[in-house]
């Protein structure tokens, strides 16, 4: 008989199990939370290092409740190699003096191959013994934790008996040793291990000396995959609540697998993880991951500091049906982190200190394979606090279930997702995916709101929140860069995702931070849909692959947002939170912005060619007749907005040129109108040219000061078309009012005043109101001015640097570099390995200090070294001059036609007038179109604002 020293009943009824108030799994299939992948082949696990470095044990206070019986882990048939004959332990004179006895109702591990072993979804027939110790020595299925309540003759008569828990696979003595509120009478009358005559061998000597690892163990491989359960250092234990030694739990090991496949064979080549392998194996109702390449420890601290605050009001929404306070068992954060050469050492000790992490324990190859991924898992009661810049781990207030993933090789972000949702995801088929860029902080209770809202839509598919700018307390906007970019964000969020969201179609769901329903989010039975053409971008490389494609798969979420709500078949929308935020970093030199919005721009515009080009798909889908036609008024739309970036360039190059010839008129300024028009025009063309030039052939990290210069022309240019409109329309109107007197309705008959004045006001008023009606104006008040004088920044620099390496299609990530070389785990005869462990006179405390020293100190930031990548670069560049070529001479096309320039005027003779005349007509269609795309977006916003409302989130 065992018992979890810290248990108490689970608090959870089969009735509740997962659902929250607005949820009925019968009106709701698609969220029942007892669904499951089809069940396939019987997990194996592996064996694990030391079951506990020391002999003695520790000092360790016991807290209020963390687990249960169903909690107890049945994933190992032993736990430490110690306890496996014939292996090489720690101790060796301890070992012989208390030999291991096998317990005569476990089963050999070869013999773990039923269907039932480890994998909890397998069905027992109608009349199965429900005995929670039968599947061990009858081979009798135990009942999934699915099942429905028992009937009166079976309903359990101990806590250790729940319908709802099957028993750990652990010997000798259970998982969490002895009850002491069990009589003896009742442990032997229960226990059929004493009658069988079994008897648990003698605890270790409690005065033994500490033990450190020796080079050499040999544990068993189970279908060639290897699991490791590794000892937690005691510091980290002695700060938190676990089970008393001997015993173990979630908190005291940390597991370690080495996964050598590709992330679409994790489930087929029997690999698991933690939540499937308790005796009651775990829901996974919200499964968040956070995604890193090199980032420092800061950042990913912030992440990580985020979404456990999100953990912890989960927990206390006691309340809730589906959350409350045991809520952190129903949600895992993954850390994938790309490439083992390329983790901030930093953030890699942050995890160590976490518990997550211990060094010394991956392995290059298991039995001749090359391992692809080093997975550790644990669940921490640390959390992590950021002071002046440094990182400091401390006790926190929840458990957190991580999974870190780092990744051998450096395959890009996509790749990072692919291990997320077909590796992992297949294994614990959660109801929602979180996606958080490392750097990105969430919002107390941003995930949850997330959440809610698949919760309150069945047919929600995916949603996002608002990102916003870090700001550092308003010092960030004294950078007009980092000024322009926080309004260019608000306004996105109050005009641009709320617009999208009331048609039910947002274009793009920032991977920064936004959420999926991993159901909808599944191929079909030929194994097409949503994931497939998601994924489908990370092996093109080459000519083969088509540069228009490779492209698109720049903005990949895009393609992922337009396959899921044209999936065959289904009827998903994509939905925005406005409760829900992320704060995150924005580049603040020019150079990271040019590099970061070039994939940017290439991604959105390709892949929105690719949705428009495809929007024949959505009529495949079971939409409504009335939802498929908002669709096409919103494709409509989009195709309008996308015309006028092609034309961006052109467009602005005309109201130039249009603004500062009004100027040279005598009642304006005359000749000084006409000199300073002549000489920005000049020093336009010459800057316009300098980009291009730049662009073809420079990185802006080595063109920085050109770029920079650049910058304060167009704003100076920016500054004075302002005042050009201005000071034309007051002209105007006081000329009017001179030869006829004024009236209001002058202003709209006034051709000049109307076509500039009204039509910009009525773009930039909107922009107000919008921002009040949402009750965030701010930015219109300390970053507005900023992003006006930026403006052409954005038209020309952006523009013609991101058309201009259209063959660039890098994430910006550096070659790969050469990790560290480490240790390999062959076959040996009999199924074994010889796992070598690095001699170290360190224990696992010394580790573990070590650890923590590593980011005690505030991070300085290393010198770039960035080398770029040329694959296929005659290609590329062929296609690049072919784009560049197009656009330019479209644009230009439309500046000589509306110019009358460049020999057209020797074709078409027009006076003065005539010219005058359709320059001013063509001036009022394109600012009159801004304002009505504007109207549009404002429009939607007030609808997104009435259906909020009433929704409540």
């Amino acid at each position: 008989m065992s018992y979890n020293p810290l248990g108490g009943a689970y608090g959870h009824s089969q009735q509740h199990l997962d659902e929250e108030d607005h949820y009925n799994a019968q009106a709701n299939p698609f969220m029942d939370p007892d669904r499951r992948s089809p069940d396939r082949q019987p997990l194996q696990p592996g064996y694990q290092l030391d079951d506990r470095p020391y002999h003695e044990p520790l000092e360790i206070p016991v807290g209020p409740n963390l687990g249960a019986s169903s909690d107890r882990l049945q994933a190992q048939p032993t736990y430490s190699v110690e306890n496996m004959p014939g292996t090489f332990g720690h101790n060796e004179e301890y070992d012989d003096a208390h030999r291991y006895t096998p317990n005569p109702f476990q089963q050999a591990t070869h013999q773990h191959t039923g269907q039932y072993s480890l994998s909890p979804v397998y069905e027992p027939q109608a009349g199965a013994y429900l005995d929670p110790r039968a599947q061990y020595h009858d081979h009798t299925p135990a009942p999934s934790y699915h099942d429905q309540t028992p009937t009166p003759s079976q309903q359990p008569t101990h806590y250790w008996q729940d319908e709802q828990d099957t028993r750990p696979m652990l010997q000798p003595g259970g998982s969490y040793g002895p009850d002491p509120h069990e009589t003896p009478e009742q442990v032997d009358a229960m226990d059929p291990d004493i009658e069988a005559g079994y008897q648990d061998p003698p605890p270790p000597p409690a005065n033994a000396a500490i033990r450190r690892w020796k080079t050499v163990k040999e544990v068993q491989l189970f279908n060639g995959n290897l699991v490791l359960d590794c000892p937690v250092p005691p510091r980290l234990l002695n700060q938190i609540q676990h089970a008393q030694p001997p015993e173990r739990d979630e908190f005291t090991h940390m597991r370690y697998s080495a996964a050598t496949c590709d992330p679409s064979e994790f489930y087929d080549k029997h690999f698991t993880l933690r939540q499937r392998l308790f005796a009651k194996p775990r829901h996974t109702e919200l499964f968040i991951v956070i995604t890193m390449y090199n980032e420092e420890d800061e950042l990913f601290a912030r992440t990580l500091i985020g979404v456990i605050k999100n953990i912890e009001y989960m927990n206390s929404r006691t309340s809730s049906k589906t959350w409350g306070k045991e809520a952190w068992k129903k949600i895992v954060v993954c850390v994938v982190s790309d490439g083992r050469a390329k983790i901030n050492p930093r953030t890699r000790a942050v995890l160590a200190g976490l518990g997550v992490y211990q060094d010394g324990i991956a392995k290059q190859q298991v039995n001749g394979e090359d391992v692809t991924a080093h997975i550790y898992e644990y669940t921490t009661q640390m959390t992590c606090d950021i002071k002046k810049g440094v990182v400091q781990v401390k006790k926190g207030n929840t458990p957190v279930q991580i999974l870190f993933c780092l990744k051998e090789k450096n395959q890009k972000k996509i790749n990072s997702h692919r291990w997320f949702f077909q590796a992992f995801g297949e294994v614990l088929d959660p109801n929602i995916c979180v996606l958080i860029d490392a750097g990105t902080k969430p919002g107390k209770n941003s995930i949850y709101n997330l959440w809610k809202t698949f919760d309150l839509e069945p047919m929600c598919a995916g949603a996002c929140g608002e990102i916003k700018a870090i700001l550092d307390k308003g010092r960030a906007l004294l950078n007009p860069l980092v000024a322009s970019q926080n309004f260019e964000y608000k306004m996105s969020n109050i005009l641009d995702k709320p617009l999208e969201s009331a048609f039910g179609f947002i274009s793009v769901l920032p991977g920064a931070f936004s959420a999926y329903r991993f159901t909808a989010l599944q191929n079909d039975k030929t194994g097409q849909g949503p994931l497939e053409k998601y994924f489908a971008g990370e092996k093109m490389h080459g000519a083969n692959a088509g540069i228009f494609t490779a492209n698109m798969y720049l903005a990949e979420d895009r393609i992922l947002c337009f396959e899921l709500v044209s999936k065959r078949n289904c009827s998903w929308i994509l939905q925005y939170v406005k409760s829900a935020t992320g704060e995150t970093d924005v580049p603040v030199e020019m150079a990271d912005f040019i590099l970061q919005r070039r994939r940017w721009l290439n991604g959105s515009f390709f892949a929105a060619v690719y949705a428009i080009a495809h929007f024949y798909q959505i009529w495949r889908s079971h939409h409504s007749a009335v939802r498929k036609t908002m669709f096409l008024i919103e494709f409509i739309y989009q195709t309008v907005s996308m015309l006028f970036s092609w034309f961006a360039i052109g467009n602005f190059f005309l109201v130039f040129k249009i603004l500062t010839n009004s100027l040279s008129d005598k009642t304006l300024l005359g000749n000084a109108g006409l000199i300073l028009g002549v000489i920005f025009e000049w020093l336009y063309l010459a800057t316009l040219v300098t980009c291009f030039v730049l662009a073809l052939g420079n990185r802006p990290q080595g063109s920085n000061k050109f770029y920079m210069t650049q910058v304060y022309f167009w704003a100076v240019l920016m500054a004075y078309l302002i005042f050009a409109a201005v000071f034309v329309a007051v002209k105007s109107v006081q000329a009017q009012v001179a030869e006829k007197g004024f009236t209001f309705t002058d202003l709209f008959t006034n051709g000049t005043f109307r076509n500039l004045i009204i039509s910009m006001s009525a773009t930039y008023i909107l922009y107000f109101v919008a921002s009040f009606m949402f009750l965030d104006p701010w930015h219109m008040f300390t970053s507005f001015i900023q992003y006006l004088l930026l403006t052409p920044t954005y038209i020309n620099i952006l523009n013609v640097y991101a058309f201009c390496n259209t063959h660039d299609i890098t994430w910006g990530t550096k070659g790969d570099d050469k990790p560290e070389k480490l240790p390999s785990a062959n076959m040996k005869p009999g199924g074994k390995v010889d796992v070598t462990i690095p001699s170290d006179d360190a224990d696992l405390n010394t580790q573990y200090e070590t650890e923590l020293r590593a980011f005690s100190t505030k991070w300085v930031a290393p010198k770039k070294d960035i080398s770029p990548q040329e694959k296929h670069e005659d290609y590329y560049k062929g296609f690049r001059s072919a784009v560049v070529l197009a656009w330019m001479f479209c644009n230009l096309a439309l500046a000589a036609v509306v110019l009358n320039v460049g020999g057209i005027e020797k074709i078409q003779v027009d006076t003065e007038k005539a010219q005058q005349q359709r320059s001013n007509i063509y001036l009022g269609v394109v600012l009159y179109s801004v304002a009505a795309l504007s109207a549009i977006r404002f429009i939607g916003a007030v609808w997104f604002l009435v259906v909020r409302l009433f929704r409540g989130v």
